[in-house]
């Protein structure tokens, strides 16, 4: 099993968690966070001043994936989060050693 994280713009939620969705993994986990990538954050003017969003609005969507559905699920994620613009944002694969369900006590995949 995989655990990926996801870092993403926020109008992108909706599309990501439909993917997520329709591949079989309705359970996630959302947080809205703020960061910035190589760029730094963007400078814009506002009323003839100039000033910089240092931390810009983004989303982590977490979820865990089975091995054999992994490279396809990171492919649709991706291709919904596209624009093509900086900020896009990123996704993170790590390795789940093991899922246990508080409730049954079930365990690996059969938990998720």
């Amino acid at each position: 099993m995989k655990k990926i994280e996801i870092v993403i713009r926020p109008t992108k939620m909706e599309a990501v968690c439909s993917v997520l969705e329709r591949n079989g993994y309705p359970g996630l986990m959302i947080t809205e966070i703020q960061g910035h990538g190589k760029q730094k954050g963007l400078t814009q003017q506002w009323r003839g001043q100039e000033y910089k969003l240092t931390f810009l609005p983004k989303l982590k969507i977490e979820a865990v994936i089975k091995d054999k559905d992994i490279k396809a699920v990171l492919k649709e994620i991706r291709d919904s989060a596209f624009t093509g613009e900086i900020g896009d944002g990123k996704i993170f694969v790590s390795n789940v050693e093991d899922v246990v369900r508080i409730r049954t006590d079930e365990r690996g995949e059969s938990a998720l």
